[in-house]
């Protein structure tokens, strides 16, 4: 029972009382009044939601951090009584969501939307609801609400930046070794043919053997004998740091301009994504195969491939990394190795400063790989280590090396080539 309720049934109760001890026709008017006002409330309470749909649609349901998220809600009232108010409440926990606001004087038949614009601060995933509309009667009395479940959720890619140039060797093999791995991409190694299957795109079907069998048939590829990219990303709990980051509060009239960048939060969790996620694309742009291994909660191989598919389920991947691994740098390379082929071009990104991170790299060395090092230094972001003594024994083994501290900005960073050791 709400307060207004107790309010309303005590002046109803004093009102008789008052009736009774006096015997005067006011008091039981009055009292006529608070009970007319009472179920009345409760009838108008009960109608209030009757015949009303909520919707929201978004017009799409993938993003990246800085970007804006645009969702419309829709009320449609589909019943010939007109509605006083509706409020809309967005518990979705996307930060910064508006999409909570109240509607007044909706008439018969009628429908009402609105546009909700929000600036993508971080990444994850992040369902779109619970949604509640709620109403009731004038006074307030008897509130009533429906709740809508999320249905949809959004996921938000971590924030990407513009590599122009990096550290990209062509590997080397051993003499014509060329790798027999099928593959789904159009290479320039066909392997063999088989016949065709419903969703062979056309341009793969080999017309001399259809001709010659009387059936469709398809060509079948193997990967290029060249170098492949593997991007692997620390996330061992113990090597990462961060400092309190209150939340970021743009100006009004900047909020909406797609030219505003959003700061990364001082955390070598996420720098690291970001640059993982940055160095794929990188690759991928330049026609390079490359693949993904980390270990968060638990542990993740991509296989290598190329193109915009490989690009998305990379971002998937590192859009729910969190450093809470428990692998470290050296167990993690030993353990995804295996699927790495000799002469590829490996990528650590990591926030540990520790030997291990050379013996790592000279570890890959000797396997036939050539390691490249991307350094989050720790120590700017409140942890402990000397990134500096790292990059050193990292260049002195003739390992490009780029070290990235808190506040860099890590586009220009990444492509400076004022570094004349990263790019020997």
């Amino acid at each position: 029972m709400t307060s207004g309720q107790r309010v309303v049934l005590i002046l109803l109760v004093a009102s008789l009382l008052g009736g009774v001890v006096s015997g005067s026709v006011f008091y039981y008017r009055l009292a006529y009044l608070w009970l007319f006002l009472f179920v009345g409330s409760w009838i108008l309470s009960k109608l209030a939601l009757r015949g009303v749909i909520l919707k929201r649609t978004a017009r799409s349901l993938r993003s990246q951090v800085g970007q804006i998220f645009e969702e419309r809600f829709e009320v449609q009232n589909q019943s010939r009584l007109p509605r006083l108010w509706l409020e809309v409440r967005d518990n979705s926990p996307l930060p910064g969501s508006r999409g909570s606001q109240v509607l007044s004087l909706i008439g018969g038949r009628e429908s009402r939307s609105y546009l909700v614009r929000t600036r993508l601060m971080k990444r994850g995933v992040f369902p779109l609801g619970d949604t509640v509309l709620s109403s009731g009667d004038l006074f307030g009395l008897f509130p009533v609400s429906l709740k809508y479940p999320a249905e949809e959720s959004l996921l938000v890619y971590p924030m990407m930046v513009d590599v122009q140039a990096f550290p990209s060797p062509m590997g080397w093999l051993s003499g014509g070794e060329a790798v027999r791995r099928r593959t789904q991409q159009i290479t320039a190694n066909a392997s063999g043919v088989r016949e065709y299957e419903q969703g062979d795109p056309l341009n793969r079907i080999h017309w001399l053997s259809t001709a010659r069998r009387n059936r469709f048939m398809v060509k079948e590829f193997e990967l290029d004998p060249m170098a492949e990219v593997w991007i692997i990303v620390d996330a061992y709990r113990h090597v990462h740091a961060a400092l309190p980051f209150p939340d970021i509060q743009l100006d009004e009239r900047e909020m909406w301009r797609p030219s505003v960048r959003v700061p990364l939060p001082p955390s070598t969790e996420e720098y690291a994504v970001s640059l993982a996620a940055s160095l794929a694309r990188f690759y991928l742009q330049r026609g390079r195969v490359v693949g993904l291994i980390s270990a968060g909660q638990a542990m993740r191989v991509l296989s290598a491939e190329r193109g915009g598919r490989q690009l998305s389920k990379i971002l998937e991947t590192l859009a729910l990394l969190s450093a809470d691994g428990r692998l470290a740098l050296e167990s993690l390379v030993q353990a995804g190795v295996q699927v790495i082929p000799r002469g590829s071009t490996v990528v650590l990104i990591t926030p540990d400063s520790g030997d291990g991170v050379s013996l790592t790299a000279e570890f890959l060395m000797r396997r036939g790989m050539r390691p490249v090092a991307v350094l989050v230094d720790a120590a700017s972001f409140g942890g402990a280590g000397k990134a500096e003594r790292l990059e050193n024994d990292l260049r002195s083994l003739r390992i490009p090396v780029c070290r990235i501290a808190n506040g860099d900005d890590l586009a220009a960073k990444l492509s400076d080539p004022a570094q004349p050791q990263m790019w020997k």
